[in-house]
């Protein structure tokens, strides 16, 4: 039975980015239902703005089977998981003046738009969690991707006594406990990232490749695609733009083109929440149609774009996947 959220987008939601929002939703549904399976991609900074509340869900029922996502969402989920009540809102964000901005930067208080994240309870925190790892790792000459190594902190107990939300509300916990297939390309443009090349540098970590990156992750993905693919249609559902969602949808004409694969199957569904506007040469705001040309998507591939901020229309949407 419908929940309330559900009935209400079912009235209510009948025109424009609406309208738009609710297709999306029942291709999504659909696309479950005919036995296929749905890869997310995260960019922006979901994780802070604590997409966990609603995305957690989805992939604890099954609604998401596999994720890619900047290295800031991956670390985010986590930061918000140990240091939650040590944020600070900045409501006023667009009236604060350079002062305001380095007063906050000497309280070691990293702004994300209206929200401060604090270094030593959520960034140092981790670091010292995961560093343990990472050096262990490095002495027994072995590597792991660094959503494994994020994995393996929250699965060894290290961080939970200092958790300050409930965990079920925590995206990363739940794909944890479920060994959620993830790909992070570019994770070294991150905080935990950054973190690494130092201890590289300063030589904590002997081998530089302890963390596994970019093309190791292209070549996961390739080999997750192709046996996934084999048995159901696999949708791409995109949270923003920029590499959390080029990176992955290249994995088919790369399987197509550079090995000849020509029997892969394009994605199944397409849906992108994005708020940049179609313009000459982004990636973020190109319309669908565009990616058939790049051997992405066919001529018959569900297409959706709902042109509006993702931390508004993402909780939504799930809310009405899931039946709420």
């Amino acid at each position: 039975m419908a929940g309330p959220l559900t009935d209400f987008i079912k009235h209510h939601y009948r025109h424009f980015n609406a309208a738009a929002l609710k297709a999306a939703a029942d291709d999504y549904i659909r696309h479950l239902d005919r036995g296929g399976v749905m890869f997310m991609t995260i960019a922006g900074a979901m994780s802070t703005a604590e997409i966990g509340l609603s995305l957690s869900e989805m992939i604890r029922k099954g609604k998401v089977h596999a994720i890619t996502c900047t290295g800031a969402n991956l670390e985010e989920d986590i930061f918000n998981l140990v240091a939650h009540d040590h944020y600070v809102q900045v409501p006023n964000y667009r009236q604060l003046r350079p002062e305001d901005e380095k007063a906050l930067l000497e309280k070691h208080m990293n702004r994300v738009t209206d929200t401060c994240i604090p270094e030593g309870e959520a960034m140092r925190r981790i670091e010292s969690a995961v560093l343990r790892h990472w050096v262990e790792r490095d002495r027994k000459n072995m590597s792991l991707f660094p959503h494994e190594f994020m994995y393996e902190i929250i699965r060894d107990g290290s961080i939970e006594q200092y958790y300050q939300i409930d965990p079920k509300d925590s995206w990363m916990v739940a794909a944890a406990e479920k060994n959620l297939p993830m790909f992070v390309p570019g994770w070294e443009d991150s905080t935990l990232g950054n973190m690494y090349a130092g201890h590289c540098i300063s030589g904590d970590v002997k081998n530089v490749h302890t963390v596994r990156t970019g093309i190791e992750y292209m070549i996961a993905l390739a080999d997750w695609y192709t046996k996934t693919s084999s048995r159901s249609s696999i949708g791409f559902f995109q949270i923003g733009g920029g590499i959390a969602g080029d990176f992955p949808i290249c994995v088919v004409p790369m399987l197509h083109q550079d090995l000849q694969r020509t029997g892969v199957p394009l994605w199944g569904y397409f849906c992108q929440i994005s708020d940049s506007t179609t313009s000459y040469g982004s990636y973020s705001g190109a319309v669908p149609n565009e990616k058939i040309t790049w051997g992405k998507l066919g001529v018959d591939t569900p297409k959706h774009i709902i042109e509006s901020d993702a931390s508004i229309v993402a909780p939504l949407m799930f809310a009405y996947i899931l039946g709420w």
